[in-house]
């Protein structure tokens, strides 16, 4: 690499230097040659947490192959009464396990967290321990080392400090580690050490060893709960009964906010700088002393304002924190750089030094060597659109310069639009890949990609960087990282996974019931277990597990209104009846509607797989599993001759728009127009940026419709649009209008489609006829979901949050003026952003004023839809670019731009808002990896409508990622289940529940296509089968009772062989190999999927043979039947004219199981 700022070190073990003159990214230029030649680690302290990732990344982009570590803040408030996210311990102890064995690289550390006070190194190492595959393991002694590390036992292993023992099996999750291990032991001896998926809780690679950290900054076993409660007698006055903090800390429970108590874990703490390796070289950028001085106000004030609480007295700051004086007198040790932007000048001690201190630097600084790098800053580059020649600027500062530009742009598209732009005012620049191309080229003018905010200048190397957003005023667009998922799409309401005692429950022969649990029965020398519903008058009903898919979930009215039938009464067969009348006529409706669209031949895409390959290859992130099946079936549909109409559900910013860009690429590249509809400009506005950015390479014309544009430039684009000239339009609903024709248009996207009112959706109907629709929502409107569910639209579900997406905490409270201080403090504090949602638009300007008067200090604005187009774009781009910290809006910002730096939202009035709006408005914060807070604001209890209460309870119930599809559920259950082709509600849904009407629903469809008369009273044909032995899981194989039930409905409801040896295969990698019952289950369940095809009703089969029962209109051959009795008569007889009785030994299970198989094979029609 070229050395144009040579790095400048202090002389002495414990000397001094001031790095001046060094303006916008030239810092992390010269901290990365610093990286590369100095022999031991740099610590680089900065002001804040959002300055250390920013840094972070202009250090990839400088030089990639320097290891760069963040040792994250608690993101939490001084003396809070929250306790970190558990990711950010398992960071903060990764990084502190390993920094003394780090030989060079770049530590990133925020002022503020430099002065916190932590364990001494001899609690990480000495409570870190290796497990190593072949090596012997006592569970129990595992499990007790593991409960006094700090991690919780559970019984499904999801995130950082969790461990699960099932068998032989032992599942955790370490600290510090990106991925989950399990554990085999054959006997007491480590068998196999492999990873597995949180999601699917599948294995994946084998490991030999693992290391295990601590789960907590404290220790939690004896001796540490004994010296706590030792500390705390002797340090902290008042009544010990009354401590929260100390009674939970004795019962091995600590509360949320322990964290604030460390000290009292231990005789001694320790600092960041005892964990340092000796050499290390401390870097102070400028704004640090100002920081520690602001930091420390804090700690005064926040300690002034809590120590009065009885129930949670507080330690001293000095005992937490350093000083500013003490904090200086560590730097002191060490060889150390301070940096200044501007000119090196004679260094001033900042008022936070204490006056020895202050005279102690002054001494010091006095002589400090100070390196003037020459950096200048560059100069105003705006583009001035009104000018003749609106870049003259950059055209005076180029001539000026008379050497080499490298350009920086956000990302490809914008390099490319970029590129347009210099190449239409005459300026030709060549395309680079990294900062070391452009030092290795002799290129006078190039443009990369690269996260750059402030470029700099050279003037004596003739050297200028220039970040695009200097010409705009504006920095565009950041990207997101996913991580792997699955879900299977009408599970979740079919599957009993949400099941809570109590819970109503549908039985198809017996009706609505609730649920009581499972029971173990045994009965007849048979061990069995069985769901117990309970019924009118506390009538019981035993289900057996292998007759759970007769059972399903109560969705089609709240809990309190499900209906409560009684056993053997009509009430629940009329019921039955009339809803299969009604499903019966909606599926003639629903057919009439296919069959007009099934009539009305679509458009079949060619498919070019090398172009598509390219094109798919360029996505930055691996396509979780249930990303790619939705992009696989959308292209199946677009390649069939028949209309798409499929509707793709994923939470918010789960990588919805990327199976829809390639739905576009498809569509485009075959000749075809492609229009996308969103509900607001400003999202309008970032899926074209989104889209530029993702066709940078390729020759398409994409271009946008909406009110950002002037009257000129929409009659420009309508006649493009009209002449086949731009092949994909991104617009509002200003695209549904009538003076909007396109030449050939093949595809429509509308994102979020319960967002536009009822005269747009008539609109999009008549599209849907014959061209392709793909429709994308976050929470699909129960209508849109009864729809998809039947068929009549397909529905993809993609349900996999990106990696390090954190679940929003929720809260429901009322205003109230600390909480609200609180919830903002916290965030800022963080370097973060605040959304304040108030849907008011007279009152927000009051709102506003209430909030800046309660946080002197921040810059607070709002927006609305009434504003100006302009100005509105201008707000969003500035509270995007972090230009100011707290944006209250009305619900514009429902489908608005992500902004990964906003990660609190409060919402006033919450209880104003529909489900699917408040999980849309939730899901604006949490877009990093940083915890959420979402605090939804709402009068008390007593004055709100039940229904409201509700839907409180329901969203702050569901804080997990990807619950938008369980959402639309609830709000089925809410507002009850909508008819499908109506707006009325439907009784017959709410009296059956909604899955037994679509399963009706389902049959009745089915059986029209086919040409049949519907079956009203049938049930669907089921088959129950006995083969004399236990089947069930046991308890001692699986503890968890959901897990269980889970499970029994998974293989009940397992629709083929291959399904149910594919559960065979999940059941033993999770939970060790089958004990006997669970095989026998498994063998009942396959022998009952093929009698079931032969309308066989019964099957018992005992050691000494058996009988059969069959249907009123079996599938078998009565030929075979006899000939059967007539060549073995001491074996099989007739019984009646529906039972065929066995005799014969058959002692085992399986040969009961391969015996039977070969019978029904014979006598198979």
């Amino acid at each position: 690499m070229s050395v144009l700022l040579k790095p400048h070190f202090p002389a002495s073990p414990n000397g001094y230097i001031r790095w001046g003159q060094l303006y916008g990214a030239s810092l992390d230029w010269l901290l990365a040659q610093s990286a590369q030649s100095f022999d031991s680690l740099l610590l680089l302290a900065v002001p804040d947490v959002h300055t250390a990732y920013q840094m972070e990344s202009a250090l990839q982009f400088f030089a990639p192959e320097i290891p760069r570590h963040i040792f994250p803040d608690w993101e939490t408030l001084p003396y809070d009464v929250f306790s970190p996210h558990e990711d950010i311990i398992s960071e903060r102890l990764k990084t502190l396990a390993t920094l003394q064995n780090l030989k060079r690289g770049i530590l990133l550390v925020p002022a503020t967290t430099l002065m916190h006070r932590l364990a001494p190194t001899s609690y990480v190492h000495g409570h870190t321990f290796v497990v190593r595959k072949g090596s012997p393991l006592n569970i129990d002694k595992l499990r007790k080392q593991l409960e006094e590390a700090g991690y919780r036992n559970v019984s499904q292993v999801m995130a950082h400090g969790e461990y699960a023992t099932r068998g032989s099996l032992v599942d955790l999750f370490p600290m510090g580690s990106h991925t989950p291990y399990r554990i085999d032991l054959f006997d007491e001896e480590i068998d196999s050490i492999r990873t597995f998926s949180p999601e699917t809780q599948r294995t994946d690679t084998v490991v030999d060893s693992i290391e295990l950290l601590p789960a907590r900054e404290f220790p939690l076993d004896e001796a540490g709960i004994r010296t706590f409660r030792q500390n705390y007698r002797a340090q902290v006055e008042g009544d010990l009964s009354r401590s929260r903090i100390y009674e939970g800390v004795s019962q091995g429970k600590p509360p949320a906010g322990i964290e604030y108590y460390l000290p009292l874990f231990f005789e001694h703490t320790a600092t960041l700088f005892d964990y340092l390796p000796k050499k290390t070289l401390l870097i102070l950028a400028e704004g640090v002393d100002a920081a520690v001085k602001q930091f420390w106000e804090t700690v005064e004030y926040r300690y002034e304002q809590r120590r009065h609480d009885i129930e949670r007295p507080l330690l001293a700051p000095e005992k937490l924190f350093l000083t500013a004086a003490m904090l200086g007198s560590w730097l002191e040790d060490y060889p150390r750089v301070d940096v200044q932007r501007g000119r090196g000048v004679l260094h001033t001690p900042s008022s936070s030094s204490t006056e020895d201190e202050g005279e102690k630097e002054r001494g010091r600084m006095q002589y400090a060597p100070t390196v003037d790098y020459g950096v200048a800053a560059l100069p105003s580059l705006l583009i001035h659109a009104r000018q003749e020649q609106p870049l003259f600027l950059l055209f005076n500062f180029l001539k000026d310069l008379q050497g080499r530009v490298l350009f920086t742009a956000e990302s490809a598209g914008r390099r490319e639009a970029f590129l347009t732009l210099l190449k239409d005012n005459g300026i030709t620049v060549k395309t680079l890949e990294t900062w070391q191309d452009f030092l290795g080229s002799k290129a006078e003018m190039a443009v990369t990609v690269a996260p750059l905010e402030n470029g700099f200048w050279l003037p004596d190397a003739k050297i200028a960087v220039i970040p695009e957003n200097l010409l705009h005023g504006v920095q565009i667009q950041q990207q997101r990282r996913r991580r792997k998922a699955t879900r299977d799409a009408d599970a979740i309401i079919r599957n009993l996974t949400d099941l809570n005692e109590g819970a109503p429950v549908v039985h198809e022969e017996h009706g609505v019931g609730r649920y009581l649990g499972l029971e173990t029965v045994t009965a007849g020398g048979v061990t069995a277990e069985y769901l117990l519903i309970e019924y009118a008058n506390h009538d019981k009903l035993y289900v057996p597990v292998a007759a759970l898919h007769l059972v399903s979930r109560y969705t089609g009215a709240d809990p309190e209104h499900a209906p409560l039938h009684r056993l053997g009464n009509e009430q629940w067969d009329k019921a039955r009846q009339k809803a299969a009348e009604k499903a019966r006529d909606v599926a003639a409706e629903l057919l009439d509607i296919h069959a007009r669209r099934a009539a009305q031949q679509g458009h079949s895409f060619p498919f070019d797989d090398n172009d598509y390959r390219l094109f798919a290859g360029a996505f930055p992130f691996e396509e979780t599993p249930d990303q790619a099946l939705a992009i696989e079936n959308v292209i199946k549909d677009m390649r069939s001759a028949q209309p798409m109409d499929r509707v793709v559900c994923g939470d918010v910013g789960f990588g919805k728009t990327e199976v829809a860009m390639r739905a576009a690429f498809v569509a485009a590249n075959a000749g075809k127009q492609v229009a996308m509809i969103a509900p607001t400009t400003l999202l309008a506005q970032q899926h074209l940026n989104n889209f530029r950015d993702r066709f940078a390479d390729w020759p398409f014309n994409i271009e946008s419709l909406s009110r950002f544009k002037t009257g000129k430039e929409t009659s420009k684009a309508l006649e493009a649009l009209a002449s086949g000239k731009i092949d994909i339009v991104i617009g509002t609903h200003k695209l549904l209008q009538d003076d909007v024709h396109f030449k050939q248009l093949g595809l429509v996207i509308i994102d979020e489609e319960h967002r536009f009112g009822v005269r747009d959706k008539e609109q999009m109907k008549k599209l849907r006829a014959n061209v392709d629709m793909l429709t994308m929502t976050a929470t699909p409107i129960p209508r849109t979901l009864n729809m998809s569910l039947s068929g009549l639209r397909d529905l993809s579900i993609i349900a996999t949050p990106p990696t390090q997406r954190h679940a929003i905490k929720t809260f429901v409270c009322e205003w109230n003026k600390t909480i609200i201080q609180e919830a903002c403090a916290r965030e800022l504090s963080r370097g973060g952003q605040v959304y304040v949602l108030h849907n008011e638009v007279k009152t927000i300007d009051k709102i506003e004023q209430e909030l800046s008067a309660m946080l002197p200090g921040v810059t607070v604005r709002h927006a609305h839809g009434q504003m100006r187009a302009h100005e509105l774009e201008s707000i969003m781009s500035d509270f995007y670019h972090q230009r100011f910290q707290i944006l209250i809006a009305t619900t514009i910002i429902e489908s608005g731009i992500d902004v990964p730096t906003a990660n609190t939202i409060l919402i006033n009035r919450a209880d104003k808002l529909g489900l699917a709006q408040l999980h849309q408005l939730r899901g604006r914060v949490g877009r990093s990896h940083h915890r959420a807070y979402a605090y939804l604001i709402a009068p008390p209890k007593s004055a709100l409508t039940p229904d409201a209460v509700k839907r409180l309870e329901a969203i702050e119930s569901l804080e997990e990622l990807g619950v938008g599809f369980t959402l639309a559920t609830h709000d089925l259950e809410i507002r009850g289940a909508g008819e499908l082709l109506g707006e009325g509600q439907s009784g017959q849904i709410q009296e059956i529940g909604f899955n037994l009407y679509n399963d009706l629903l389902e049959r009745a469809v089915k059986a029209l296509k086919s040409g049949k008369v519907p079956e009203l009273s049938a049930t669907s044909r089921r088959t129950t089968v006995e083969l004399g032995a236990p089947a069930l899981i046991p308890d001692d194989y699986l503890p968890d009772v959901h897990a269980r039930l889970i499970l029994y409905k998974r293989i009940a409801s397992a629709e083929s062989q291959a399904a149910l040896d594919e559960l065979r295969v999940e059941m033993i990698d999770r939970f060790g190999l089958l004990p006997e019952p669970t095989k026998t289950l498994f063998s009942v369940t396959r022998v009952k999927l093929l009698a079931q095809e032969l309308g066989i009703r019964k099957l018992d089969m005992h050691v000494k043979g058996g009988r059969i029962i069959f249907d009123d209109k079996p599938n078998i051959d009565p030929m075979k039947v006899i000939t059967l009795i007539q060549k073995r008569p001491w074996v099989f007889k007739l019984d009646g004219q529906d039972k065929l009785r066995f005799e014969i030994e058959l002692p085992t299970v399986e040969e009961r199981e391969e015996w039977v198989i070969k019978l029904i094979g014979e006598i198979g029609g």
